[in-house]
C-alpha cells in the first residue's frame, strides 16, 4: 500500500522550533516533488513549502520565509521540515504531499487539482504559551 505517514507535530511555545518528517511506505520518494501543506479551523489549505527531485530545488510561502527549511533524505525516502521562531498563526494540520515529477529542479505550493497525488493523513501543530 503506498501511503505518506507525516511525524513530529506537537504544541510548542512561541518562538520554538519542531521538525515535521515524511516518510513514504510502500514507495520511494526518488521521483517525487514532495510538498508541505496546512490547514487551520476555518481556513482554505494552504501551501507552505516544496521541495523538487533534483537540484533541491525549493518554494516557500512568503509567511514562512527565513523560518522554516525544506529538506530530503532519498536513501531513507523522507523529507523534513524543520520549523523556527514558530508563531500561534502556524498552528494547524500539516501534510505532507508527494507529486510525481521526476527530474525537474522545480515544485509547487500552489498546485493543479489533483497534482499531487499522495496524501499523508497530517499532523497537528499547535503554538501555544
Amino acid at each position: 500500500q503506498l501511503q505518506l505517514v507525516e511525524s513530529g507535530g506537537g504544541l510548542v511555545q512561541p518562538g520554538g522550533s519542531l521538525r515535521l518528517s515524511c516518510a513514504a511506505s510502500g514507495f520511494t520518494l526518488d521521483y517525487y516533488a514532495i510538498g508541505w501543506f496546512r490547514q487551520a479551523p476555518g481556513n482554505e489549505r494552504e501551501g507552505v513549502s516544496c521541495i523538487s527531485t533534483i537540484y533541491g530545488g525549493t518554494n516557500y510561502a512568503d509567511s514562512v520565509k527565513g523560518r522554516f527549511t525544506i529538506s530530503r533524505d532519498n536513501a531513507k525516502s523522507t523529507v523534513h521540515l524543520q520549523m523556527n521562531s514558530l508563531k500561534p498563526e502556524d498552528s494547524a494540520v500539516y501534510y505532507c504531499a508527494a507529486d510525481w515529477n521526476p527530474y525537474s529542479s522545480l515544485c509547487t505550493i500552489v498546485p493543479k487539482k489533483g497534482q499531487y497525488t499522495y496524501w499523508g493523513q497530517g499532523t497537528q501543530v499547535t503554538v501555544s504559551s
